[in-house]
């Protein structure tokens, strides 16, 4: 079947160009094929590529074999029995390539290498949103003409989930030297665009929202089975001593979760709470509770769709940046933990979360407590979308309140030990 046929162009409308581009840069020729440098740049806003890092993938048009990697290395080396002198690094039609981890001797190493895989989102910091390795490629073309493009190119990121395209043939790169006076340009370029699903990367959620607000004593909880009840047998009670067991921590190589039992049995749970209610402003809780045992989460990003985002005062505790695919619409942003402070949510327990408040100011001509208009319309967590509940279920007014009601202390403080609870 012709490759055309079976690739799947994903979208997501908070993330329009969203795309993760490998680029291939012909440096030199050899007497047998080229010299080329890949670099793997994540344009994905708020949807970074954590440990075990990325694992790329191709299959040779013809009959070439790596002669040489820096900064990289492929997975097996195959069958190079036919190679009496200099053996190639790696033989296989279909390679499979990881990036080094940190720390590799300097003559391995390759400018934006040895990550161990992992790439930054590009909303949340460009500069390591970027990995590259050198390949020396032989039995290939060796000019515009003769070489021929890998094809079949694909992307886990560590997971499954992206679609990769056919490689396709671009202007060349143009470099400047380090004095910036001269430019040079690579003798030939193609590029590889993927794109993420999270439809092919699993068929059930990852993540749940609940709600609570000051006016109404009722917790909106996470859906029962948000997330899928598959593993719901192997699940551990948060009191129960297995809980606490030495090693409990400790992943899987194949990143098998270790939940703790809930009636969502979600990975990660966000808790959105509205606190309260100023005469120009109102406050809002926002806490993500990991439900893992097994994974902490670096680099964490939440994403958050609501129409008073276009008017935010102060966000304390996390980081902030405002999504605006769509120049007209400003109503999504991003937060993400700060460097060093709490960038890790670690594993579940009672260290097993970060919670942050943030002041939007009001727009009278649309803010109200009515019909849920409080509550985020969407919520991602780590690019992909959360399972929300239901609009019916959503914390409601009270009849006896007006429509833009002032902050009853009595309810308020009811309603925040009863959330506190739940955390």
């Amino acid at each position: 079947m012709d490759s055309a046929f079976v690739i799947v162009e994903a979208y997501d409308p908070l993330d329009p160009t969203g795309n993760v581009t490998i680029k291939w840069d012909v440096m030199s020729w050899t007497p047998d094929g080229y010299v080329a440098a890949v670099t793997i740049n994540n344009f994905q806003m708020y949807r970074h590529i954590g440990a075990p890092g990325w694992t790329l993938g191709w299959q040779w048009a013809k009959k070439e074999v790596i002669w040489t990697m820096v900064g990289a290395q492929t997975t097996e080396q195959g069958d190079c029995s036919k190679f009496k002198a200099n053996i190639p690094h790696c033989c296989k039609r279909i390679p499979i390539v990881v990036d080094l981890l940190p720390g590799v001797p300097y003559n391995q190493q390759f400018a934006n290498c040895c990550k161990g895989g992992v790439l930054s989102a590009w909303g949340q910091d460009p500069a390591s949103a970027v990995s590259a390795f050198q390949v020396s490629v032989g039995l290939a073309g060796t000019s515009n003409k003769t070489v021929k493009l890998p094809k079949n190119f694909t992307l886990q990121g560590p997971g499954p989930g992206y679609t990769c395209g056919p490689a396709k043939v671009v202007p060349s790169t143009v470099y400047l030297t380090s004095d910036r006076r001269r430019k040079t340009q690579a003798l030939m370029t193609w590029n590889v665009t993927c794109t993420y699903s999270q439809f092919l990367a699993s068929k059930n959620p990852s993540c749940c929202v609940s709600f609570s607000s000051f006016y109404n004593e009722t917790i909106t909880p996470c859906p029962s089975c948000a997330c899928g009840c598959h593993n719901k047998n192997n699940c551990i009670m948060s009191n129960s001593k297995a809980a606490h067991r030495t090693g409990i921590n400790t992943p899987k190589k194949d990143n098998t979760p270790l939940l703790q039992c809930t009636h969502h049995m979600c990975p990660i749970r966000v808790h959105w709470h509205v606190k309260v209610n100023y005469k120009e402003y109102w406050r809002v809780k926002i806490a993500i509770t990991n439900f893992n045992y097994r994974m902490n989460y670096t680099q964490w990003t939440l994403v958050a769709q609501h129409p008073n985002l276009n008017n935010v005062t102060q966000v304390f505790s996390f980081d902030y940046k405002p999504l605006v695919p769509y120049e007209s619409i400003n109503d999504t942003g991003m937060f993400y933990g700060m460097k060093f402070y709490n960038d890790l949510l670690m594993e579940a327990g009672p260290q097993g979360n970060v919670q942050s408040e943030l002041l939007l100011q009001k727009n009278k001509d649309t803010f109200t407590f009515k019909q849920g208009w409080a509550f985020p319309r969407k919520v991602y967590f780590n690019g992909d979308e959360c399972m929300l509940p239901p609009p019916d279920t959503y914390p409601f007014l009270p009849n006896s309140a007006n429509a833009n009601p002032i902050t009853s202390l009595t309810m308020a403080a009811s309603v925040l030990l009863a959330v506190m609870s739940i955390w």
